[in-house]
C-alpha cells in the first residue's frame, strides 16, 4: 500500500480497528489528518496550513534542513548499536557536557524521556542503596510502570500510591500554600519537604532521591520560587538522598536565559541527576541521562552492564549534534526569549478582558526573559480549574526565517 494515498475517512476506520483506543487523536471528534510539516507549520490532506502551537520536540521547527540533512547522510554512511566505537557519541556527550556544570560529566544516551527517568530511578536506587522517591504533587515522568508510580498525575487514576512515594506539595505560589506575598516562598515550600523526609525517618525508611521537573508543567507550568532547589537538595542530600532533575520537558534553550531551567535556580544549584528528552532530536528518538563520576561509577560497580540497542546510535548523536548547532546559530535561545516577552505582553493586555485568565507567567526580566507562558483558567473556588499553554521556543519565530 503506497503512503498517504488513504483517503481520511479510510485511515481513520483503519486506525480505529489496529491502534489502541487508548492511544487518542487530537480533535477527536473531527481529526486532523497531517501529511507534511515545515517549520512551524503542519498541512493536511488538501494542503491546508496550520499553525502548530501542540508539538512540543520538533524544537528548531518541523523538518529543518540541516537536521534531515544530518539524519540522511549518517544512515547512507552507517548505523549500529553503541557497542561499537564510533565518534558521534563522545563528540554529542562532550557538547552535552559544555552546557551543563562540571560535575555532571558522564552520559547515558536512550530513547525517550520514560525510558530515561526509569535509568535515573535506578542510579539513584543503586547509588543510595534507599528505596523511596519523594515527588511534587500533580507530577508525571512518563509511561513506564516504575514512572507511573511515581506520578500523582497518573497512579491516582490507577492503583494507588506506592509505600515507597511520598508526594510534596507542589511550590505553586499563584494558588498553592505559599503564594507570592509570603516573605520566602522557596524557604517556605522546602521546609515542606524536610518534614517530609523526618515522616519518612520517622516510619524507618530510607531517601533516595527526590525527583522533579525544573519546571512542573503537568502541574501547572510552575515557576518554582527562587531558593527551592538549593534547600531541598539540600535536606534531601543531608538524609542520603540525590536531587534528579527532569529536563524533558524544559531543556536545550527553551526558557531563553539559560540552557537548562534548573539554572534558573543560580549558579550555586547543581542537581546530581539529569534526565533530557523531548527536544533532543527534534522529534527522532533521542533522550540521556547525565550524572556524577561517583553516582555512574556506584552504577558501574553493581557488575551488571547497561546495554540500549538504540541508546546513542551514530544516527540519533548526528541529529543531536545538528539540533545543538541549530540552536546556536539560528540563536534560538534569545529567539524565545523575545518571543516569550512578545506573547506576555499580548497576554497581559488580554487579562482584564477575561475574567477567565487568572495568571500570566514569564520568568522574571531580571532574569532576561523565558520562553515560558501562560494564561490560566479560574474557577469559582480558586483551586481547580483547567489552564492553556503556549510556549514560545524556537519554533515560532517573530520573523519567518528564510528555510521555509
Amino acid at each position: 500500500m503506497a503512503l498517504g494515498k488513504l483517503r481520511k475517512e479510510e485511515t481513520l476506520v483503519l486506525r480505529k480497528k489496529l491502534i489502541g483506543q487508548s492511544c487518542r487523536l487530537f480533535y477527536s471528534e473531527d481529526p486532523v489528518k497531517i501529511v507534511k510539516a515545515r517549520g512551524q507549520f503542519l498541512f493536511d490532506e488538501n494542503g491546508k496550513r496550520y499553525l502548530d502551537c501542540i508539538s512540543n520536540v520538533q524544537h528548531v521547527g518541523h523538518c529543518h534542513p540541516s537536521i534531515t540533512k544530518a539524519a540522511s547522510a549518517q544512515m547512507d554512511l552507517l548505523n549500529t548499536n553503541a557497542r561499537f566505537l564510533h565518534d558521534n557519541i563522545v563528540m554529542y556527550a562532550d557538547r552535552l557536557a559544555a552546557t551543563l556544570p562540571e560535575k555532571l560529566c558522564v552520559f547515558y544516551f536512550v530513547n525517550s524521556g520514560s525510558e530515561a527517568n526509569d535509568l535515573a530511578l535506578r542510579l539513584a536506587h543503586q547509588y543510595t542503596q534507599h528505596e523511596d522517591v519523594i515527588v511534587l504533587d500533580h507530577a508525571y515522568h512518563g509511561h513506564l510502570m516504575s514512572l507511573i508510580d511515581i506520578s500523582p498525575y497518573k497512579f491516582r487514576k490507577l492503583a494507588g500510591q506506592k509505600e515507597w512515594v511520598h508526594v510534596a506539595p507542589l511550590p505553586d505560589t499563584y494558588r498553592g500554600l505559599y503564594r507570592e506575598d509570603h516573605p520566602n516562598p522557596g524557604q517556605a515550600y522546602a521546609d515542606t519537604v524536610k518534614d517530609l523526609i523526618e515522616e519518612v525517618h520517622r516510619d524507618g525508611r530510607k531517601i533516595s532521591a527526590f525527583f522533579a521537573e525544573s519546571l512542573p508543567s503537568v502541574g501547572g507550568q510552575i515557576i518554582l520560587p527562587q531558593g527551592y532547589s538549593t534547600k531541598v537538595a539540600e535536606y534531601v542530600r543531608s538524609a542520603g538522598g540525590v536531587f534528579v532533575a527532569d529536563e524533558v520537558q524544559t531543556g536545550f534553550g527553551r526558557v531563553g536565559s539559560h540552557f537548562w531551567a534548573f539554572q534558573l535556580q543560580g549558579q550555586g544549584f547543581c542537581p546530581d541527576i539529569v534526565t533530557m528528552g523531548k527536544p533532543m532530536g527534534n522529534g527522532h528518538p533521542l533522550a540521556c541521562v547525565a550524572t556524577t563520576e561517583e553516582i555512574a561509577g556506584a552504577f558501574t560497580a553493581n557488575g551488571v552492564e547497561y546495554f540500549n540497542t538504540f541508546g546513542g546510535n551514530p544516527v540519533s548523536c548526528a541529529i543531536g549534534l545538528a539540533v545543538l548547532d541549530v540552536i546556536e546559530e539560528e540563536d534560538l535561545k534569545g529567539n524565545a526569549t523575545r518571543v516569550g516577552a512578545h506573547l506576555k505582553d499580548l497576554l497581559i493586555k488580554l487579562q482584564p478582558q477575561h475574567q477567565i485568565i487568572g495568571d500570566v507567567r514569564l520568568l522574571s526580566r531580571d532574569l532576561n526573559g523565558t520562553s515560558h507562558g501562560l494564561m490560566r483558567r479560574v474557577t469559582n473556588d480558586d483551586n481547580h480549574g483547567s489552564w492553556l499553554q503556549t510556549e514560545s521556543r524556537g519554533l515560532l519565530p517573530q520573523k519567518q526565517q528564510r528555510w521555509w
